[in-house]
C-alpha cells in the first residue's frame, strides 16, 4: 500500500508544482468538488480547503470528480474520444446507471468501452461510474453537512443530485435523519482506505471498505432484513468502533468490544462464529472452518458465507486462506488481506472474539441442524 508524504510536504509540492511528486499523490479541493494531479496549473487552493489521496479511486469514493484541466486519470496517455464520451455521459447523470443497453444506444460497443476505459485509467467504466455514484452518496456520511453546504461544496446546480445519489444507495434522502428506526452511518478513515460503518442501539451492523464492489448490494440486503432507513449521524457504537479501529491499526490492540448485530441464516452465523474464534496472527482453511462447524462437506458453502460477512476486520474473514496456504478471495482486495495478516502476525497478543448474540447458547452443529 502506498504511503503518502506528510500533508505539509504535499502542500509545499502542490504550491511549487513540483514534478517529482506527480503521480505520488492527488489533491482534492473541497470548495469545488474536483481532484487534480499535484502539478495542476489551476490556482493553488488554500490549505484548509484541500485533501490528499494516494490514487484517483480514493478521491472518487470521497465524492470528487476529475479535473478537466490536468486530467488526473490520464496515467501518461491521452484518452481516446470514446473515453471522453463516456466520462461526459457519467457527469451528465452521475447518480444514474449506464447499462450495456444504454451504451449500445449511444453507439458504443460495451466490450470496447471496457477495454478502452481500463487502458485509460486502470479501472473499468462501470467501476468508475459506481465510484462516482457511491462517492456522491457517501459524501453526506463523510461530512455530516447540511444539504445547502453539500450543494455549494460539491458544485451541484441544486441539491437534487446529491439527494438522488444518497437515496439510490441508502433508500432514503439525507433528510430522513429525523426518522425513527434508523441505522446511523459514519465514514471512518483507516490506513487501508476509508470504511463505512452502520450502527444503531442493537449494535454494529456493517463495517466495509467503501470501494468494495458489493457494498451497495450489502446495504440493500441489510435494509431489507432490518427494515430501517440508513442515514448519516452519530451513535455511541460508531464512536466506539472508530476508537477501536484506531487501536487496531496502531497495533496496540487486536480485539474489539463493540456490540455486533449480524443478520443471517443459522449456517452463516455458525461460520461467522467460527471466524471469530480464529486467533489473531493465525489462519484457517475453508475446510478447517467447515470441520469446526461439524459440516465438513460444506466447504463451498463456508466460502459463500465468508464472502457474505458484512463486518470486515472484526469478523476476520481475512484469516481464511486456501488449503495450500495461498491467499484467496477477499472482498476488500487481496492486497488488504495480505496487509491485515502481516499486521496481525506482527502485533498478535490475544485470541478470538466473543460469539455473536443468539448463537452462544448452542453449538454450531445445532445451529445448522446437523
Amino acid at each position: 500500500m502506498p504511503k503518502l508524504p506528510s500533508a505539509e510536504t504535499m502542500y509545499r509540492a502542490l504550491a511549487a508544482r513540483d514534478a517529482a511528486f506527480d503521480g505520488i499523490f492527488y489533491v482534492a479541493v473541497k470548495t469545488t468538488g474536483i481532484f487534480c494531479r499535484s502539478v495542476c496549473h489551476a490556482r493553488t487552493p488554500r490549505r484548509e480547503n484541500v485533501e490528499f489521496y494516494a490514487n484517483p479511486r480514493d478521491a472518487l469514493y470521497a465524492g470528487y470528480r476529475p479535473c478537466l484541466r490536468c486530467r488526473p486519470l490520464d496515467q501518461g496517455r491521452l484518452p481516446a474520444p470514446l473515453v471522453d464520451k463516456l466520462l461526459a455521459a457519467v457527469e451528465a447523470n452521475p447518480t444514474g446507471r449506464l447499462r450495456e443497453s444504454d451504451l449500445a444506444d449511444m453507439g458504443i460497443e460495451p466490450s470496447t468501452a471496457r477495454r478502452a476505459f481500463q487502458r485509460y485509467c486502470g479501472m473499468t467504466f462501470h467501476a468508475y461510474h459506481r465510484a462516482r455514484r457511491m462517492g456522491l452518496a457517501l459524501t453526506g456520511v463523510r461530512e455530516g453537512k447540511s444539504m445547502i453546504d453539500l450543494q455549494l461544496d460539491h458544485g451541484f446546480d441544486s441539491p437534487s443530485g446529491f439527494r438522488e445519489a444518497f437515496a439510490r444507495v441508502f433508500g432514503t434522502p439525507p433528510s430522513g435523519a429525523r426518522a425513527i428506526d434508523c441505522l446511523y452511518a459514519k465514514w471512518l478513515e483507516t490506513p487501508l482506505g476509508p470504511m463505512l460503518a452502520l450502527a444503531n442501539d442493537d449494535g454494529l451492523h456493517l463495517l466495509e471498505f467503501v470501494d468494495r464492489r458489493a457494498l451497495e448490494r450489502e446495504i440493500r440486503d441489510l435494509r431489507r432484513r432490518v427494515r430501517h432507513h440508513v442515514v448519516p449521524g452519530e451513535h455511541r457504537y460508531l464512536e466506539q468502533i472508530g476508537a477501536e479501529l484506531g487501536e487496531y491499526f496502531a497495533g496496540r490492540s487486536l480485539t474489539f468490544a463493540t456490540p455486533l448485530r449480524l443478520e443471517g441464516s443459522p449456517f452463516q452465523l455458525s461460520v461467522w462464529n467460527a471466524l471469530l474464534a480464529i486467533p489473531s496472527g493465525s489462519t484457517r482453511s475453508y475446510a478447517d472452518v467447515a470441520a469446526t462447524i461439524r459440516h465438513p462437506s460444506a466447504v463451498r458453502a463456508v466460502g459463500r458465507a465468508n464472502g457474505d460477512n458484512k463486518l470486515a476486520v472484526i469478523v476476520p474473514c481475512h484469516r481464511v486462506v486456501g488449503a495450500d496456504g495461498t491467499l484467496t478471495g477477499y472482498g476488500g482486495g487481496l492486497w488488504r488481506k495480505a496487509w491485515l495478516l502481516e499486521h496481525e502476525r506482527t502485533h498478535s497478543r490475544s485470541g478470538g472474539q466473543p460469539l455473536l448474540p443468539g448463537i452462544e447458547k448452542h453449538n454450531a452443529a445445532a445451529a445448522i441442524g446437523v
